[in-house]
Order: C-alpha cells, then sequence, then structure tokens
C-alpha cells in the first residue's frame, strides 16, 4: 500500500513551513496588528505575496511546497514563535495576555508522578546556560519582539474559519499559477496550544481535548480543500526541557501521551495520506543540551496517526539519530520527511552532505518513503538570503541523491 506521497523515480523536496517574509509583507502585519485598515488591500498583498513565495520555492527545487506561512502574522523579521501566536487570533475563549513567555518568572517545580511544565526562563538549557541565554551577543534570542500570551478565561472554540479559508484560497491559487498539483499547510497541534494560562478548566487534560476540538476544524478545512496538513507539535519532545526538576522518562512519556491521543482525537477519520506530522526540540538558537534523545520518543511519534513525519535530523545535536530507523519498524504506507538541512546555523550544508544524509535514511526505510526537507522552519530564523541559499542546496542534495538511488 503506497501513501500519496511516496516518490517515484525520485526524492521529493520540501520544508518544515516558515519561509522569510518580505519586507512589504512585515510592515503590513505590523500596520494590521496597530490599526487595522484598508482590508482588500491587505488580501491583495497577502495573495501575491503567497504566489510569489510558492514561485520562489518552484525557482529553489522545491517540489512540495506551502505558503510560507504567510497567513500566520509574523511580528517581525527575527520571530521563533509564529508558529504558535498566531492560533491567538482564530481561537474563542482568550483573553489577551500581559507576559510574554520568554519573560515569565515564576519557578514551577515537578514531583514524580506529577509533571507541570514551568516558564521559560526556568528551563534546563536555560538555567545551564544563563549567562549566554541573556546576553544580546550571544545571538540566542537576539532581535525578537515581546509577544504577550493569552488566558484561557472561558470555552474554547474555533473562530478562525474565515482566516484558514483565506490560507487555502491563496496557496492553491498560487499551486495553480505555478504547476503544482497540492501543497501543504501547517496548523498547531493540540499538545501546544494548550501551553498558556487556563484559568477556566478543571485541569491539563481537559484543556488539552477543548484544544483538539477547536484545531480539528482547521485541520478538516485543510484537508477538505484537498492540501496536506502540517500539524506542528514541539510540545511532544519540546516539553521535556520544560520540566524542572528532570523526570523519569516514564513519567515523561505518560504526560506526553495525553497529548498524542489528543491529537489521534482530533484527526480521527481524516485521511492519514494528508497528514504530516512535524516534531521538533524548538527553533531558538541555543545549546540545547537536555534536547530528549529520539530514541525516547520515537516509537511515540509513530503511534500518531499521520502519513508522514517531519523531525530534526540536521544538526549537530540530532544528526547523529538516523541510525535508530535501523531499529525502527516504519509501516509501508507512511513516509518520513527528515531534516538534512539545518535553521540552527548560517553555515550553508554542501550538497554532496545533504545527498549522503538523504541516503543514510534511504537506505533503511526505502527511496520511496523519504522526503528530503529541513529541520525547522527558516522564516525568522536565518537571513533570507541564507535561507533561499539552504533550500537550494538542500534540492542540489536531494538530485544527487536521486541519481544515486535511482540510478
Amino acid at each position: 500500500m503506497q501513501n500519496a506521497t511516496h516518490n517515484t523515480d525520485f526524492i521529493q523536496v520540501s520544508h518544515a513551513g516558515s519561509l522569510p517574509r518580505t519586507p512589504e509583507l512585515l510592515a503590513a502585519n505590523a500596520a494590521q496588528a496597530e490599526n487595522p485598515g484598508d482590508a482588500a488591500a491587505f488580501e491583495e498583498l497577502l495573495a501575491g505575496s503567497v504566489k510569489d513565495i510558492v514561485a520562489k520555492q518552484r525557482e529553489a527545487g522545491v517540489t512540495l511546497p506551502n505558503d510560507g506561512e504567510y497567513g500566520h502574522t509574523m511580528s517581525n523579521s527575527v520571530d521563533y514563535g509564529a508558529w504558535w501566536n498566531y492560533s491567538f487570533s482564530r481561537l474563542g475563549g482568550l483573553t489577551p495576555g500581559g507576559v510574554d513567555r520568554w519573560q515569565m518568572t515564576d519557578e514551577i517545580r515537578s514531583e514524580p508522578g506529577h509533571i507541570r511544565l514551568t516558564t521559560m526562563k526556568d528551563r534546563r538549557d536555560r538555567l545551564r546556560f544563563d549567562e549566554a541565554y541573556n546576553d544580546p551577543n550571544s545571538f540566542i534570542l537576539t532581535g525578537r519582539k515581546t509577544v504577550l500570551q493569552p488566558t484561557v478565561t472561558g470555552p474554547l472554540t474555533y473562530t478562525g474559519q474565515e482566516a484558514v479559508q483565506r490560507d487555502v484560497a491563496h496557496l492553491k491559487s498560487a499551486l495553480a499559477a505555478n504547476g503544482f498539483e497540492t501543497g501543504f499547510l501547517p496548523a498547531l497541534s493540540p499538545g501546544s496550544a494548550s501551553r498558556i494560562a487556563n484559568e477556566y478548566y478543571k485541569d491539563e487534560e481537559e484543556l488539552v481535548y477543548a484544544c483538539a476540538d477547536a484545531m480539528r476544524e482547521e485541520y478538516k478545512a485543510i484537508i477538505d480543500a484537498g492540501l496536506i496538513v502540517q500539524i506542528d507539535d514541539p510540545s511532544i519532545a519540546e516539553n521535556w526541557d520544560m520540566i524542572n526538576p528532570e523526570p523519569s522518562l516514564a513519567d515523561y512519556l505518560k504526560f506526553t501521551q495525553i497529548r498524542v491521543e489528543a491529537l489521534n482525537y482530533a484527526i480521527r477519520d481524516l485521511p492519514q495520506d494528508q497528514i504530516r506530522f512535524h516534531l521538533c526540540w524548538g527553533s531558538w538558537h541555543g545549546p540545547h543540551t537536555t534536547d530528549l534523545p529520539f530514541k525516547d520518543l520515537a516509537a511515540t511519534m509513530l503511534s500518531i496517526n499521520a502519513g508522514s513525519y517531519s523531525f530534526e535530523a540536521g544538526n549537530v545535536r540530532h544528526e547523529h539519530e538516523w541510525k535508530v530507523w535501523r531499529d525502527l519498524d516504519l509501516p509501508e504506507d507512511k513516509v518520513i520527511v527528515p531534516g538534512v538541512v539545518s535553521h540552527a546555523t548560517n553555515v550553508v550544508e554542501h550538497p554532496e552532505l545533504v545527498a549522503d544524509r538523504i541516503e543514510n535514511f534511504a537506505r533503511i526505510v526505502g527511496r520511496e518513503r523519504v522526503i528530503a526537507s529541513t529541520d525547522c522552519g527558516l522564516g525568522g530564523r536565518v537571513h533570507p538570503q541564507i535561507a533561499w541559499a539552504k533550500l537550494e542546496a538542500l534540492s542540489e542534495g536531494a538530485k544527487i541523491a536521486t541519481d544515486r538511488l535511482w540510478g
């Protein structure tokens, strides 16, 4: 049985979602946030920008493109959180907050059998490298703007119907104009959506499932349009660093299972070949010494009912973990989308290295089931010139791997 995204005679090229915004779009986003003006003019700019970014992906050699996440407002040219923050305007039941998540100072402690997420400043990686995180010249968080966090104060509902239909329409129009049959749109997972203050639901599990009910509407809208939905869920891996002190692996996997089950509930009865799951350990440029090894998460990831799995495999913390796939049983109808080019460095990967990375996976799971991608989104993380050079290296490496794998 084949997934619709299986390769036939070449390695497909995609990426993890976010691409650099244009100065015009960033300015328009800022203007809309401060004083919404001419909606028609903004929509015209957005539609044209999506068409341009899809054309640019085609020129760079991307074969499975998206809208660059242009429908998700980015606060600045450096923005690590647009993939999450966009949901604040698409969920009812939230009261706008007054604190940026990187400025929260609470120290929330977990106990065996009772895990609680702490704040960003209290993360274990940040505490170990406190001087580096607080030094603007370290470039770990330099340049990001403050984004205030909302609080859940009422029943969560999905209010983004118009916004997601706009995203769908812009992407479908851009795909048709550039000769693509399909593309993907990213959407937030229930587990990640629930990582905000809660003053309404009785417990964490009830909140996660409320997020699942709400976000299902977005997933279904994307799938019903014939597109692939990429469900962004760093919470599965990244939460490990947000637990202080470090928990046992058994406690963590039990804590995580609630998020997995809620996601599977949200995508129940939806076609798996139109669902891509994205796992990562967070996109900021920190040391990441407390990242949980992929081998401890792989089985959990594969229990998510998606048709393809996107994950980090191209940076210096996780590149070696391709070997884990030797011991995994990937179902025949599933596809993997490993990052073979990283968002975490300004160094542009050599195409030969990209090809080697692709081949490592292809030799294990089969050439038909590897789509070459980036670790995480490039938009807001590296300079636009570097981002596009990386995508070009990605496609060049995929061509070299194709020649080697198909002869």
